[in-house]
């Protein structure tokens, strides 16, 4: 395992056999987003999407929590200060650091997936949401919380709840503000696996381990063509799977799997 230096306390980075974990480090403040940890977050983003020794990155957080989101004590002491930069320049950099967090997790053409120990709200849910799939501990739980603290929502959170749950369930979560148990996350499909909380360090490395030892072009491909699907007209999503599938088909890796159900033994992927 490999330590990485992101220049921050807030967000710690290990690379271990592929798996990139980038963990949101502020358990005093139940992981809440500090400017640091998102601009950490950002540039560790940016450097996995290009790094070839990266196949697939982790999201956690420390202690019993995931992340509780934006951090409303900072809030509430940014407001007391008087002005700051105006609503243009802060709606800019809003845009740009959703863009590099969420948008990117949802984007990256490499798996990316969210390991919950603990409660995600606000913005928090928003990045797990972002990513590929969830893990959560059984005790964990999920609230968009914007209505408690009058906002309406951000880093895509509305965009992601409505695509996995429905626009009826996700005006009901947003407006409500309700707890949603691990329980109901997975019935809901906002979660994949549910494990005991002992167990999601080695649930996650194991899920992590498969998608890492996997075959990365066709993930690469795989991954555009479900977000295409998410809102692309079904002949441009044909066209689309077409194109990848076919590309696909001349890699090395279909060619060892190929070989490999002849041979009748598992495939060896190396990502070419």
């Amino acid at each position: 395992m490999a330590a990485i230096d992101t220049g921050t306390q807030h967000l710690l980075a290990d690379l271990d056999t592929g798996v990139l974990t980038l963990t949101l480090n502020r358990p005093e403040a139940r992981n809440a987003m500090s400017g640091a940890m998102t601009a950490a977050l950002a540039d560790q983003l940016a450097k996995a999407e290009l790094d070839p020794e990266v196949k697939v990155v982790v999201v956690t957080g420390a202690g019993k929590g995931f992340c509780a989101g934006g951090d409303v004590k900072g809030m509430d002491e940014s407001n007391q200060g008087g002005a700051g930069a105006s609503i243009d320049a802060a709606i800019h950099r809003q845009r740009v650091n959703q863009r590099a967090t969420a948008g990117r997790l949802f984007k990256m053409p490499k798996p990316t997936l969210a390991a919950l120990p603990g409660p995600a709200a606000g913005a928090g849910l928003s990045l797990a949401l972002a990513c590929d799939m969830r893990i959560m501990a059984s005790s964990a739980i999920l609230t968009t919380a914007f209505a408690r603290v009058g906002f309406s929502g951000d880093y895509g959170g509305t965009y992601f709840l409505t695509q996995l749950v429905g626009s009826a369930k996700a005006r009901e979560l947003y407006y409500l503000s309700e707890r949603v148990s691990a329980e109901e996350a997975l019935r809901l499909g906002l979660a994949n696996w549910v494990v005991e909380p002992e167990a999601l360090a080695a649930k996650t490395r194991e899920i992590a381990l498969r998608l890492a030892g996997g075959p990365t072009v066709a993930y690469r491909y795989m991954k555009e063509n479900l977000n295409r699907a998410m809102s692309g007209e079904v002949d441009d999503c044909l066209d689309l799977e077409a194109t990848h599938h076919v590309h696909c088909g001349q890699t090395t890796d279909h060619k060892e799997a190929a070989r490999a159900f002849v041979e009748k033994r598992e495939p060896v992927f190396i990502g070419r």
